[in-house]
């Protein structure tokens, strides 16, 4: 376990300052999107070493404690940050990883070790009962029959979260372009306040007001190489990729464009026209990207082939996609390693948008 970077003065309880804790932060987009609100993210918390650099380079002031939260002590941020139990101003984030409860299919065995974490954040919520929590996750947490949900919900409401909130959103109407469908729970400590989730836009955020020439990504081939911190770097592809996408129709072409020519059909793909569609096709223009995954680079993994151009959306548009700031640097040197950063990040401006919600609701 380690702290990157030295530990701030210690907090004071219950001054009018809004802070957090976000557990389970990766690379840092709900830490950056609260910050952006105006929130004050003390720390984040992730067992992976290789996110740290990213988080603290891009949100000063936030530390970054690298340990698995399964052997994080309950008194290690009291300890540590000054943390005080019953702080009605502080808000403790849990968006845990979610292999176990996803539809996208992973080693069973490797994401059964995701299965409970849910419960591992539930106990320092009882420890230092903050005034509000915010949870998120994949839809397949209210429906898995094993789910931790329902644990998770007994816990919290006997320690007195009885104003608690939470459903599916489809973050299409938050700002975020891509159809990305996540479990949202606000749930309050406070008395006689409960928290709604944020109001919606009337129409979906769409790819065109997003990617492409003006809003500045420059065209560029497969296997591109941007050695700035844009990162407009692109995925390598074979010639006969190469040939696939080249007769992948526009704006939302699909595999099927080639299903019938017996050089560049894959023998998987033979007879099963009805289904896996999304694979080597190309996003719209005028829809929501698809659910941006750590694989977004790669076009044989869904829907990830630029609408015109003979490539994966880059590692910077699959950011962008994810709502990050243009300026965010993400430190690493490695294709997978960076998109996996930001696949498996909660989008900065969901969470800037919650935020602001959030202080909007208790006066501040």
């Amino acid at each position: 376990m380690g702290i990157i970077g030295s530990v701030d003065a210690t907090i004071q309880k219950n001054t009018k300052e809004l802070k957090a804790v976000d557990f389970f932060c990766g690379g840092g987009g709900m830490t950056h999107g609260l910050r952006q609100a105006g929130i004050a993210v003390i720390a984040g918390v992730d067992f992976d070493k290789s996110v740290g650099l990213t988080y603290e380079y891009n949100n000063p002031g936030s530390k970054f404690i690298n340990t698995d939260i399964r052997r994080l002590r309950s008194n290690f941020l009291e300890k540590n940050f000054g943390l005080q139990k019953y702080d009605d101003n502080l808000i403790f984030v849990g968006c845990s990883p979610c292999q176990y409860y996803s539809v996208i299919n992973t080693d069973h065995t490797k994401a059964l070790q995701s299965k409970d974490l849910l419960r591992n954040f539930a106990r320092f919520v009882e420890y230092y009962r903050p005034g509000i929590i915010l949870v998120e996750n994949v839809p397949g947490i209210m429906t898995n029959r094993d789910s931790i949900l329902p644990e998770f919900l007994r816990i919290i409401t006997k320690i007195g979260y009885v104003n608690c909130t939470y459903e599916v959103i489809d973050m299409s109407y938050y700002g975020v372009p891509q159809t990305r469908k996540r479990f949202s729970l606000i749930a309050s400590r406070l008395s006689g306040l409960t928290i709604p989730m944020p109001p919606k836009d009337e129409e979906k955020a769409i790819l065109k007001d997003y990617l492409g020439v003006s809003n500045g990504f420059p065209k560029i081939p497969a296997g591109h190489k941007d050695n700035t911190d844009f990162n407009h770097t692109t995925a390598g592809l074979s010639p006969k990729s190469l040939l696939r996408l080249a007769k992948t129709t526009h704006d939302g072409g699909s595999r099927l464009c080639w299903a019938n020519d017996t050089e560049l059909q894959l023998p998987c793909y033979i007879g099963k026209d009805n289904c896996f569609n999304d694979n080597y096709g190309r996003m719209w223009w005028n829809r929501p990207a698809p659910t941006i995954t750590t694989k977004f680079f790669s076009v044989s993994n869904g829907r990830f082939a630029h609408p015109e151009e003979d490539r994966a959306i880059s590692i910077r548009e699959g950011a962008t996609l994810q709502t990050f700031p243009v300026d965010y640097v993400f430190k690493t040197s490695s294709i997978a390693n960076a998109a996996k950063i930001i696949g498996n990040a909660v989008p900065c401006e969901y969470a800037r948008r919650l935020g602001e919600h959030i202080r909007h609701c208790i006066n501040l």
